[in-house]
């Protein structure tokens, strides 16, 4: 895609459209602000097949039925430390963000808490649950049932797995917060969407066919499997977190997932969960971020071997994405600019 094909918005207006979008769709303004906060915040952090770029197929899907605008989210069981709720068939970004707040408000007196959720939905990247609790010194942790199988178990061919990803977010004091966001496929299933969006092919290793062969052309994606990070070690991860996030909270797994991608009114039942760890429950928590600034440095000055330019360190181009989007506006390619224009003009409201 040439780059005279992207247009840019600032961020402010980037939210005020998806906020827009889904009070037309009747969503309760608190909540369609929180969706529009959270998934602008996906776009300005880089994560473009997480972003703006889902909102259509979430309109879609509300206005099918499949998705609840004002989800009743219920506490199903609680304890000091834990809890399990139940989305109410909500946005993903909604139950996620209450499940976030719950497991803080917990880690203040548990010094650690986990809390569970079903019958939620897609949520956006795993980094924005992951970093929430940044803001209360914490760190967080989110893992969650992919929304559509892309991966079979190891050796097989029926797609029994998903992206399954987690996220680790830990503070620092002047670098940025280390932030390691991750599917435990080679690539996320939105990087193979965006790919197919912007006419590009995919790298060789991210997907192979039935037969085994690589797969590179994201419009046959249907026909492929993604491939696991590391071989039979990122399947083994795959299987784990899909019993942690889904079998346990009595959410979807295995057969059960439904294609978030194909199906627009079938409730999804996704299941996710979030950890916050309270840093002051184990060290000074400013002595602990200052150590992360110190490893930040050490891994940063390391030898590095020939032909590498730079040590980086997760989370650190989310932090320079998100200072660059935020002085300079986020980049739209006119494919997906064309569809939140049609999707503005069914919507009535002003396009993007």
């Amino acid at each position: 895609m040439k780059e005279n094909t992207m247009r840019t918005v600032t961020p402010a207006r980037l939210r005020d459209f998806i906020d827009s979008s889904f009070r037309a769709c009747d969503m309760p303004p608190e909540n369609a602000g929180r969706m529009a906060e959270l998934m602008a915040g996906a776009d300005i952090g880089g994560q473009d097949g997480h972003g703006v770029f889902r909102l259509p197929q979430y309109i879609e899907r509300i206005r099918a039925g499949g998705m609840s605008v004002d989800p009743g989210i219920s506490v199903i069981s609680e304890r000091p430390a834990t809890a399990l709720l139940d989305g109410g068939n909500g946005p993903g970004h909604l139950v996620m963000s209450r499940a976030a707040e719950m497991a803080m408000e917990k880690a203040k007196t548990c010094g650690v808490a986990w809390v569970g959720a079903r019958y939620s939905n897609h949520a956006g990247p795993a980094f924005l649950y992951a970093r929430m609790p940044l803001k209360e010194n914490m760190i967080g942790l989110y893992v969650a049932v992919g929304s559509a199988n892309h991966m079979p178990p190891w050796g097989g061919t029926d797609m029994l797995l998903s992206t399954n990803p987690i996220a680790v977010a830990v503070p620092s004091n002047t670098r940025p917060a280390i932030v390691l966001d991750m599917a435990t496929t080679v690539a996320a299933y939105g990087k193979v969407k965006t790919a197919a969006d912007r006419g590009e092919t995919m790298p060789q290793g991210w997907m192979i066919d039935k037969q085994g062969q690589p797969l590179m052309d994201p419009t046959r994606a249907g026909e492929g499997l993604l491939l696991p990070i590391g071989g039979p070690k990122g399947y083994g991860l795959s299987l784990i977190f899909g019993l942690l996030a889904g079998t346990l909270n009595g959410a979807a797994f295995g057969a059960d997932v439904v294609d978030f991608n194909a199906d627009r009114q079938t409730t999804t039942n996704t299941g996710h969960f979030v950890i916050a760890l309270d840093i002051a429950a184990f060290a000074d928590v400013d002595r602990f971020k200052t150590q992360i600034d110190g490893i930040w440095d050490e891994m940063k000055s390391s030898d590095r071997l020939p032909g590498v330019e730079e040590i980086r360190l997760p989370g650190e181009r989310l932090a320079a994405t998100t200072a660059e989007r935020m002085a300079n506006g986020v980049p739209i390619p006119h494919t997906l600019g064309k569809r939140l224009d049609t999707l503005a003009d069914t919507l009535s409201i002003d396009r993007l």
